[in-house]
């Protein structure tokens, strides 16, 4: 799952390919080819479950600024070729349902080559050579015709590399929409417009032009469904561009001699479809560029392109852009130069620019030159203070809610401070989800914006330049992801704040205000990768990020104690790995091999260790799997490590660190995961003892081990104890922990675990969940309410939504968790403890969300009331009493809001349905008000 690449050419194929990658997957591969040279990848084969599991690609290390597209589906995608010497790919899959996965091929490209450019559907391609300077062709089978260009030539561009000037055409049936225009300007519009488009249409227009010329693309209609009915358009910056809706979108003008349109409807729900005249700019011809134009969407002011007799006209006035719902426009002047302001009401924020000015572009339009805002409610967020806190996307670490939009308001108490912002944790569902960050000013404000986050990409730290900073957080309509944890605290004015110290890194300088400098090394044995020292800037952000250490694949270690991991650990080593590291120490000591973590690709990637310097030395030990080795000591004063991986899939790889020691003492045995070590003195005579932290049990080893001579050597006397999370058991102590077998990691598969706890006579059992995470449907968790199967089901879990607290009727919980041969996860975390059951009373109830409970008595025969919020309808309408067996009669009701009813009084509230939640599917919802006679 991941790893760094290099070299020529090769292969990299999805975690399991092609049996289907496994769930909750989150693998970064990074290819970096010589300097100057770039990198294309061709895909032989490509299959993801559509939008909800992706491969993301990036021009460049996997960072937001680098992002490029995002690719789903079925279909085979075209070469991609990188701009640069590094070229990174991540695959994310959710927690259901995977597809056979994807393997590509990639090569290093000279920086005088195109690379090939692929072939299209239905195409031919005609020339095998992609240098500068080759010309290939294309043409189509029969009953398909060609639009695009039919010949490309690889040209060199102004930054010495070697690019196509034309992109690859398309071959299309003779009766498809679409077509290849051509001449210094036109009219494309949607098929049957201005009547309503088909359903499942496919077109694509290319519109070529003359090298160096430029093409400006202006809508006078657009209407389409939302999100299902769309129109791509290439060739421009960015390098693609989605419309769909009902807004008239802002003109596109081309970076290239070429524009293509994409125009692709699903299987219902028809509009008007799109019209856009497009214009030629010859390169001879300034023009300026970047504009977002906004025609306007009132039909009665539409501009008009033409005049009756066919004369271009211009325009010194920009169409009404109107005012945002739920919020106001300043200013109505529409004159070229003017500008006006927009702003929200209180509790909306603001999405777009908060002011836009009436420019002239391509001659004869005055057009605004940005959109006109929209007001968003918010639905989450808060305003916080300093001096320093912590806070957190919703339902954190599970994911986030769907269509949010979150505000959180940073102010420093003291006026004369800046706030800095920094990420323990962050992943946002990329390219659909976004945390804009601004400094000070109104919210949504784009003259403010500091960043826009989005992906898995963790940020470095965030510095304002004010004293107050605001987080916008916005989500579509899909799955999500867990979301960020955010610290905050107020530091001096202009400082950059503290970057931190890279993993495995040394830092010099501690200043971190305006034009102080960092610089940075790495500890001995690793490799820095990145800039060795930063500036705090002006704007008070650091002037690159802090960079990394990485452990090299070939080196010698001559300390005397260290560390050796496997390249990029714990991210996944990559493919086509030979590592080996030589350990050499003094004369007449040896050297101990402590195993912190291990896991290789079994069968197909391994590590020896050899007693020696030589290939050809003993070999002590030979590990593959996952299952984490036993400490090792050699005989001699030298040991070679050799890590080989095969050509696909990976693990995360190996952590493990080493120390020497003299003939009359021990090695440093290490201190076991999940364990506490007691006793630092390795002499010969010394004991040392383990214990298990709370819910692990010793799986491996004696308590207490003993430094002793045995065979003539100097060696403990068993094995460090290891500590592990049990398959099931009995507990009796007054409260504990249980824990899925292999937590913190995964666990196995085809497990059958089952657990009794039990509690002195007379008294009840809690249990309360601190995390749980289990493949949906599949692996689960059954609590029965008593000592065995048999007994009462109290629930059945699995997913990742973590349940509510549980107690039992008596003083036995039986709990079962079975698994399938497939897919794992985390698993789950429980507390429990013996509670005293009251004789003579019931456990609180609790009080439905918006609801009221009346009644506090929770004795045997009393019984207790609900009522809901304005707007919402208790589930059921009977009081609650308290049975002799110490239960409720009834469950707690919910407080829903209903599909329809009558509403009468003088006022009151209605709600849709599962507000504030989102409206189910398919309602058909009427509600009847009804007031006090004579009055509206």
């Amino acid at each position: 799952c991941g790893g760094t690449l290099k070299g020529l050419n090769g292969t990299i194929e999805s975690p399991g390919f092609p049996y289907g990658y496994p769930n909750g997957a989150n693998c970064t591969w990074v290819i970096i080819a010589e300097e100057r040279n770039r990198i294309q990848i061709v895909f032989q084969s490509f299959a993801l479950e559509e939008e909800y599991d992706y491969l993301s690609l990036y021009d460049g290390h996997p960072h937001p600024a680098n992002f490029r597209t995002r690719l789903t589906g079925f279909h085979l995608p075209p070469p991609v070729t990188s701009t640069k010497s590094v070229f990174s790919l991540r695959l994310t899959s959710d927690f259901a349902v995977s597809a056979h996965g994807f393997k590509v091929y990639y090569e290093e490209l000279q920086s005088s080559s195109c690379g090939n450019p692929g072939v299209p559907p239905k195409g031919i391609l005609y020339g095998t050579r992609f240098d500068v300077g080759d010309k290939i062709r294309y043409s189509c089978v029969t009953g398909y015709i060609l639009d695009g260009h039919p010949q490309l030539t690889c040209i060199a561009n102004s930054v010495n590399t070697a690019s196509w000037d034309f992109p690859v055409p398309i071959c299309r049936a003779e009766d498809a929409c679409g077509g290849t225009m051509r001449g210094s300007s036109g009219i494309i519009s949607s098929p049957n417009f201005p009547n309503e488009y088909h359903n499942n249409a496919d077109c694509t227009w290319t519109i070529v032009a003359e090298p160096g010329d430029t093409i400006s693309l202006i809508f006078t209609d657009f209407q389409m469904e939302e999100k299902y009915d769309y129109l791509e358009v290439e060739g421009s910056e960015p390098p693609t561009i989605w419309l769909s809706g009902m807004n008239i979108p802002p003109p596109v003008i081309s970076n290239k001699n070429w524009l293509r349109l994409h125009f692709v409807t699903d299987s219902n729900h028809r509009f008007r479809g799109f019209s856009a005249h497009y214009q030629v700019k010859k390169a001879i011809d300034f023009k300026s560029r970047g504009f977002k134009l906004f025609p306007g969407k009132d039909n009665s002011n539409k501009f008009s392109i033409l005049n009756e007799g066919g004369i271009k006209q211009a325009s010194n006035l920009c169409p009404d852009p109107g005012e945002p719902e739920n919020g106001k426009r300043i200013g109505s002047d529409f004159s070229l130069g003017a500008t006006v302001q927009f702003s929200c009401d209180e509790d909306y924020v603001l999405q777009g620019s908060k002011s836009i000015t009436c420019q002239r572009i391509a001659e004869v339009f005055a057009a605004w030159s940005d959109h006109r805002p929209v007001c968003k409610v918010k639905t989450c967020g808060s305003n916080l203070q300093g001096p320093g806190g912590t806070f957190t996307s919703p339902n954190f670490p599970f994911q986030y809610d769907s269509n949010a939009q979150c505000v959180w308001v940073i102010t420093a108490i003291n006026t004369n401070k800046v706030i800095q912002i920094n990420f323990e944790e962050f992943d946002l569902e990329i390219g659909y989800d976004t945390l804009t960050i601004g400094d000070g000013g109104e919210v949504g404000d784009p003259k403010t914006v500091l960043q826009v986050l989005t992906g898995s990409f963790v940020p470095d730290l965030i510095v304002s330049m004010s004293n107050q900073m605001w987080l916008h957080l916005q989500t579509d309509e899909s799955v999500g992801s867990i979301g960020f944890k955010v610290n905050y605290k107020e530091i001096e004015k202009e400082s950059c704040g503290d970057p931190g110290t890279p993993l495995y890194g040394i830092r010099e300088g501690d200043g971190f205000s305006n034009r102080d400098v960092l610089r940075f090394e790495c500890q001995f044995g690793f490799e820095l990768i990145g800039e060795k020292s930063i500036i705090c800037q002006e704007n008070n952000q650091w002037s690159a990020n802090i960079p990394i250490c990485i452990f090299p694949c070939l080196s010698n270690f001559t300390a005397p104690m260290g560390t050796v991991l496997s390249p990029d650990y714990p991210e996944g080593y990559g493919n086509n790995l030979n590592c080996i590291w030589t350990i050499i120490s003094d004369p007449g000591s040896r050297i101990h091999l402590s195993f912190n973590d291990f896991d290789l690709e079994s069968q197909f990637d391994f590590l020896a260790v050899k007693d020696g310097d030589s290939p050809d030395s003993p070999i002590i030990g030979t590990f593959t799997g996952a299952e984490v080795p036993s400490h090792l000591t050699s005989n001699g004063h030298i040991l070679r490590l050799e890590f080989q991986a095969d050509h696909s899939m990976s693990g995360r790889g190996f952590n493990i660190t080493y120390n020497t020691f003299g003939h009359n003492e021990c090695p440093d045995p290490g201190v076991p995961i999940n364990a506490r070590r007691f006793g630092d003195n390795f002499q010969l005579g010394s004991s040392i003892s383990v214990i298990c932290e709370e819910g692990f049990i010793k799986t491996q080893g004696t308590e207490t081990i003993t430094c002793m001579l045995m065979d003539g050597k100097v060696m403990w006397s068993g094995p460090i104890p290891k500590c592990g999370a049990p398959c099931g058991g009995h507990f009796s102590s007054p409260s504990g922990v249980i824990l899925s077998p292999g937590w913190p990691g995964y666990y196995k598969d085809s497990l059958n675990c089952e657990w009794v706890i039990e509690a002195e006579p007379g008294h009840s059992i809690k249990i309360t969940f601190e995390r749980f995470q289990t493949e949906l449907n599949y692996d689960v968790l059954e609590v029965h309410d008593g000592p065995n199967l048999l007994s009462p089901l109290l629930g059945s879990y699995n997913g990742t939504q973590v349940p509510q607290f549980l107690f039992s009727s008596s003083n036995f919980i039986y709990l079962l968790f079975t698994t399938d041969n497939s897919r794992s996860n985390n698993g789950f975390k429980i507390h429990y403890e013996s509670v005293t059951v009251n004789t003579y009373s019931c456990l609180d109830p609790g009080i439905p969300v918006h609801g009221r409970r009346y009644g506090h008595d929770f004795s045997i025969g009393s019984t207790v009331s609900f009522s809901c919020d304005p707007g919402y309808r208790l589930s059921h309408e009977e009081p609650l009493l308290c049975e002799k067996n110490h239960w409720w009669s009834h469950p707690l009701p919910t407080c829903d809001a209903l599909c329809g009813g009558d509403v009468r009084g003088p006022s009151g509230t209605i709600l849709s349905p599962g507000y504030p939640d989102l409206y189910p599917n398919s309602l058909n919802c009427t509600w009847t008000v009804d007031v006090t006679h004579g009055k509206g």
